[in-house]
């Protein structure tokens, strides 16, 4: 991400915006000269506009949180700008094969024909008005009272003489997202944000305010209306909110059918569930509706608020995207019975009753991509639930380093900019490096859109060492990264790519891009040092083979140890600096600081880690005294919250750290899809580092791996916060489903419906594969309703009164977190092929191997920490572990397995 805007001056650029607006003036088509109508029931107090009837504020009964925009709302009220109540749809004569005829009820806007309200009916009435082009469809609405809740009803009649085929049916769906013109502390007090479960009948929409706490609101099927699509809405853009910018994303809406599109505008897109539509006979109704819940305990109820409404609910552990070899566990709550399951592509996960209401998921041997789970209950209703299966973990990150280390290796030695040999962006449509882009970052190897493959490519070597391709990294740390990237005083340049055809005559840009664009910078611009996040990279490429070098000696030549520890700590202490601008803020991927800072500890290199200390408590004593401190260089962010968490917790600052737990939670959902489960909501980045450039939700962009990082260190300080894992598990998963069957890592997946794919450009996915790197490891936790789970490993025995034993199948197989005892044990080397703990005893075994394949560790170093101080550990077994580094070296064996035992002290 790159964007050199801060709150402030957004502020400024709309205020003057919205001035303009206010000159221009804007249309009132709603009609709110003429007022409300307030509606209410036992859970809502609501308002429609009395002229159009749509639905312009609704809060929970007694409550003052609005989850609509109601203080927007005139600058809301021009034709073409969608509410709820609105309706989209698409129509023809059955059999006729002919084009679709179009119908909008914001489109042209006129006041709707009140009607008399029957039983339970709040509000009634007929939209001819306002559709001119309804044709034989007569269409009718209704705001009902469903025990308690808002209920959304539409009535469509044929009152034609010929069979009617509705292809596209679609209620657009209007929530608070908009951060146009707004303080922070005004976003994090008056907005929220929604996501899609694509569920069919079991689908809803979760939306919650995006601080993170009070009440959350869910909307679900109102009788037979499954969640088919959900399509992005094309609006006007008017200064006053910005509809499509880095401020608004924009809005979408549930469709109940969608065949017209997907014959048309998604034509060739595999969608999320299969297209359908509906015939209507002359005299025939239908009837579709969404009904308005309340959480009223926030994001952690939302799957009870669900259920209550009749809505089947499904729980997956450890998520929805799972390497082969790795069963997962599915959970069903409903009030049918399941009558059938079937998978697609046919036979792609193979299903396993393990008691009435859980299964055991399991993907074939050969699938890869995307898989969807049809589960069919005896009442009718479809529940589709998505997966993305990969390779087994190991071989995924074998696949990605060697990607990285030969399509994505640039060795043009002839090249003026001094970019080989490094690790470069890639387009993976082109099946090329991409030398030459007018954002000259992303082939400059810096910012986020140009740092991502030799961050991925280094990072990886911390977790799953290669011989190889560390001699190249090497090569390209000698070479690239510290006399170009960086200067001798350990300064980060912002791109060493750039324009300038008059400078570089013997240089051929390319005719074919336009160079007019201010990103293209000249080699001043293009060599400032002057932003903060640039050097988080840097530092954590440098740790990452500090790593290597420490576990693995012989795989390093050019430097030791001590080498590349010093460079990492250098980096970040130049990075504090006055003239490096940003430092103030939460920079994404810091998490690496404090991992550089417990290495300067262990190592007992006192003074380095006493500097580091002091720098890093003085950012964290400032953001504990702001009422939002995650801010970044855009106006409304997801990336300054996992810095700002790191050092509150570390430095203690209790209140500060949940609140910015709180603040993920706000925009990091968990549904039973693996695009949107643990995704950390991100939708304007693929302007500064995609291939396919729009503002729009990107899924496992680099947010779900970094954000995870605060979730799952939350949890481990919280073990009976289960959705915390929940939630952080699936980010931390998500870097996994960017890799694909050859290796390449893309920045993230489309979500438009008309597109629904990976993103050419590898760009930004480094920062991302850095937080699963830092984050991802094997978690047991004790669930409140599922009993004792396991992510990221197979489980076996329940730990009461006995042994509970873990198998750990994640990328990060040196981590892993005993919930129940609150223990958490790193390796520094080899793996963690499996462990085992005693609850009563609170004992710990675990069996150490060797990684797959070469390199071979002489020994590893094992390090316990435990959620109470008091509680200390120690190695029992075997007998040849000594301290080291304040933890234990234990021996390995060149083959096979050494067993650990750990014993409270």
């Amino acid at each position: 991400m790159l964007f050199y805007w801060n709150q402030d001056i957004v502020l400024c650029v709309f205020a003057f915006a919205t001035l303009l607006s206010s000159v221009v003036g804007q249309s009132d088509n709603l009609g709110l000269k003429n007022g409300y109508i307030t509606i209410t029931t036992a859970n809502f107090k609501a308002q429609i506009v009395r002229d159009a009837q749509v639905l312009a504020s609704l809060s929970p009964a007694g409550g003052t949180f609005d989850f609509l925009p109601f203080d927007l709302i005139s600058a809301r009220a021009g034709n073409g700008q969608y509410h709820w109540g609105d309706i989209t749809f698409r129509y023809r004569e059955e059999g006729s094969g002919g084009a679709w005829t179009d119908g909008n009820s914001a489109a042209a806007r006129k006041p709707v024909t009140s009607l008399k309200t029957g039983t339970g009916a709040l509000a009634a009435s007929n939209l001819a008005p306002t559709l001119p082009t309804t044709g034989p469809l007569n269409v009718t609405r209704e705001w009902l009272n469903v025990s308690g809740d808002l209920g959304l009803r539409f009535t469509i009649e044929n009152s034609g003489d010929s069979p009617i085929e509705i292809g596209s049916l679609g209620f657009p769906a209007e929530f608070n997202s908009i951060f146009t013109n707004r303080a922070a502390a005004d976003t994090q007090r008056l907005c929220s944000l929604s996501d899609p479960y694509v569920g069919m009948h079991a689908g809803y929409i979760r939306a919650n305010p995006v601080r993170g706490t009070g009440a959350a609101l869910v909307v679900t099927p109102l009788g037979d209306t499954p969640l088919e699509a959900y399509r992005n809405l094309a609006e006007p853009s008017y200064a006053a909110t910005g509809y499509g910018s880095q401020t608004f994303e924009g809005f979408y809406e549930w469709q109940v059918l969608s065949r017209a599109w997907a014959e048309n505008e998604w034509a060739g897109v595999k969608p999320w569930n299969t297209p359908s539509s509906r015939t209507l006979q002359p005299g025939q109704t239908l009837q579709f509706g969404v009904r308005f819940s309340v959480a009223p305990g926030g994001v952690r109820d939302i799957d009870e608020a669900v259920r209550k409404t009749g809505t089947p609910v499904a729980f997956g552990v450890p998520g929805y995207i799972i390497p082969r070899g790795s069963p997962s566990q599915l959970f069903l709550q409903a009030d049918s019975d399941v009558a059938s399951m079937t998978s697609e592509p046919v036979a792609s996960l193979a299903v396993a009753e393990l008691s009435e209401t859980s299964y055991s998921i399991t993907p074939a041997s050969t699938f890869w991509g995307r898989a969807k789970l049809t589960v069919n209950y005896a009442d009718g209703k479809i529940q589709t639930i998505h997966y993305y299966v990969t390779k087994p973990a190991a071989d995924t990150l074998g696949d990605l380093g060697r990607f990285l280390t030969t399509e994505q290796w640039y060795n043009d030695t002839s090249d003026p900019f001094g970019r080989a040999p490094s690790v470069m962006s890639y387009d993976y449509e082109a099946r090329s490096i991409v030398t030459q882009d007018p954002r000259v970052w992303i082939a400059g190897l810096s910012d986020e859109g140009g740092v991502g493959a030799y961050l991925a490519a280094t990072a990886k070597q911390a977790i799953q060492p290669d011989a190889e391709e560390v001699t190249k990294l090497e090569a390209f740390i000698d070479q690239v990264l510290w006399p170009t990237i960086q200067t001798d005083d350990f300064a980060v340049r912002k791109s060493i790519f750039y324009y300038d055809p008059s400078g570089l005559p013997q240089y051929s840009y390319s005719s074919a891009i336009d160079w007019t664009s201010w990103t293209s910078w000249n080699e001043d611009s293009a060599y400032a040092i002057d932003r903060a996040y640039d050097y988080v990279h840097v530092a954590a490429a440098y740790w990452s083979l500090y790593r290597v070098a420490r576990a693995y000696p012989s795989l390093v030549k050019t430097h030791n140890w001590e080498w590349y520890l010093n460079q990492a700590y250098r980096t970040v202490i130049r990075g504090m600096q006055d003239d490096v601008g940003y430092n103030r803020l939460g920079l994404m991927g810091e998490t690496v600081f404090g991992e550089i800072l417990a290495d300067l500890t262990r190592e007992g290199l006192t003074s380095a880690a006493s500097a580091l200390t002091t720098s890093m408590r003085s950012r964290a004593t400032q953001w504990d005294s702001e009422e939002v401190p995650y801010g970044s260089e855009m106006a409304w962010d997801s990336t300054g919250q996992e810095g700002v968490y790191y050092w509150a917790k570390y430095f203690g600052f209790a209140n500060t750290a949940t609140k910015t737990v709180n603040s993920v939670l706000g925009y990091m959902p968990t549904v039973p899809h693996w695009g949107w489960n643990g995704n950390a909501r991100r939708y304007w980045d693929n302007i500064y580092g995609g291939k396919l450039k729009r503002i729009e939700r990107q899924i496992h962009h680099y947010g779900s791996g970094l954000n995870a990082l605060v979730l799952l260190s939350a949890f481990r300080s919280d073990p009976t916060d289960t959705y915390l894992l929940h939630v952080g598990y699936g980010g931390a998963s998500g870097p996994l489903s960017n890799i694909n069957e050859a290796g390449f890592a893309s920045a993230s997946f489309h979500s438009w419906p008309g597109t629904l794919k990976w993103d050419g450009y590898s760009g930004d996915y480094g920062p991302g594969f850095l937080g699963l790197v830092l984050g991802s490891g094997t978690y047991v936790a004790r669930h409140p309703t599922f009993g004792l789970l396991a992510y990221g490993g197979t489980l076996s025995g329940t730990g009461d009164g006995g042994a509970a034993v873990v198998r750990t199948t994640g990328p990060v197989s040196r981590r892993i977190f005993v919930g129940p005892l609150g223990v958490t044990v790193t390796v520094d080397a080899g793996s963690v092929r499996s462990f085992s703990y005693e609850e009563a005893r609170g004992s710990v075994s675990l069996t150490l191997a060797q990684l797959p394949g070469p390199p071979k560790a002489a020994a590893a170093v094992l390090w316990v920490e435990t959620n109470n101080a008091a509680v200390k550990y120690r190695v029992s077994t075997p007998s040849g572990a000594t301290s080291e580094r304040l933890g234990w070296r234990i021996p390995l064996a060149a083959n096979g397995d050494v067993v650990v035992e750990l014993t409270k002290s």
